[in-house]
């Protein structure tokens, strides 16, 4: 099981850190790793929206990364499962007000499963890259 977590506050209300989260459109921006990403035509954005995701795989290469929103409650929380690629995680965004500010946590969660156990400490490592680029997200969302 590969597991990891990060929280950070972010100098901007609760309901502009939801809505820029809930568009994966906006993944590019802050994501290092995603190299392109279009909402699937039969989705709506929002909640239970479905994405077309790729990411920067082993030798720089691109490795599908789609994944779909399962759940999502205003302005508190964003779940996902990643449904397309070598692993497969769910995902957790966790915002909480804070005055003008939001407290955000990003949680990946992996259940490996035949084969896939093989790559849990790789997938770990990965996740836990992933779950760092909350610096980025505060970055990009306290610019502008």
């Amino acid at each position: 099981m590969a597991h990891a977590e990060s929280t950070i506050v972010i100098e901007r209300p609760v309901g502009i850190v939801y809505n820029f989260l809930l568009d994966g459109i906006n993944n590019p921006l802050w994501r290092p790793a995603v190299t392109d990403i279009r909402l699937l035509p039969e989705k709506s954005p929002g909640a239970l929206a479905a994405y077309k995701q790729g990411l920067l795989g082993p030798g720089g290469r691109r490795i599908d990364g789609d994944y779909e929103i399962v759940d999502a409650l205003q302005d508190q929380l964003i779940r996902f499962q990643v449904t397309a690629g070598p692993a497969r995680p769910t995902g957790t965004y966790r915002l909480e007000a804070l005055d003008s500010s939001t407290r955000l946590t990003f949680i990946l969660h992996f259940e490996p499963k035949g084969l896939a156990k093989l790559m849990d400490g790789m997938v770990a490592r990965t996740m836990e890259e992933e779950v760092a680029t909350l610096t980025n997200l505060k970055a990009y969302l306290e610019s502008h």
